[in-house]
């Protein structure tokens, strides 16, 4: 669960750093923005506050909603969190995961339009950190959201098929004959 851990925390990591210029400077990033240097309005500071507000909300959410921040002093078991929706430790953990990976890939395929358009280093380094952490968030939904159903007598996911493959050792085991 290393990859999930890492995914959760790095989302919340990545949103601070987006919100922290928002709200401590809303003028230099008007500035920055506009073609002319300009005193920033009032409707553009609260807009700017109020976004970083948002995106620390949202990644302080993450952590909390995906179970990598225990909300009760009382220690389980298992340690391990997971994307299980019978889990108590985490509820919530695939819907948020979802959610963040969508916002993860509009926000790369936002900042790839820019950065085609704009040709601003800025907005490639937003493309290529939003497209990471969409990539890891589209990983742990794909293989880290359960535990399989593990064979005891093999080992094996007995969720796999035998397409396009065959498995005639299995079969002749069985006592069928490969086709």
């Amino acid at each position: 669960m290393f990859v999930y851990y890492f995914y959760t925390h790095s989302t919340a990591g990545w949103m601070a750093l987006q919100a922290t210029p928002l709200m401590i400077s809303p003028t230099m990033i008007v500035a920055m923005l506009s073609s002319e240097v300009r005193k920033a309005s009032d409707l553009e500071v609260y807009l700017s506050r109020s976004l970083g507000f948002s995106l620390i909300t949202i990644g302080i959410l993450a952590l909390l909603l995906t179970g990598s921040v225990p909300l009760s002093s009382r220690l389980y078991e298992s340690s391990a969190a997971t994307t299980d929706s019978a889990d108590p430790k985490a509820p919530y953990a695939l819907p948020t995961l979802t959610v963040t990976l969508i916002f993860h890939a509009a926000s790369a395929f936002y900042t790839y339009t820019m950065w085609v358009q704009t040709s601003a280093i800025s907005f490639a380094f937003g493309t290529i950190f939003s497209g990471i952490l969409a990539a890891i968030g589209m990983w742990c939904i794909l293989f880290a959201s359960s535990d399989g159903r593990i064979s005891r007598k093999t080992g094996a996911d007995k969720r796999t098929s035998g397409f396009p493959f065959k498995n005639t050792e299995a079969d002749k085991r069985k006592g069928k004959k490969g086709m």
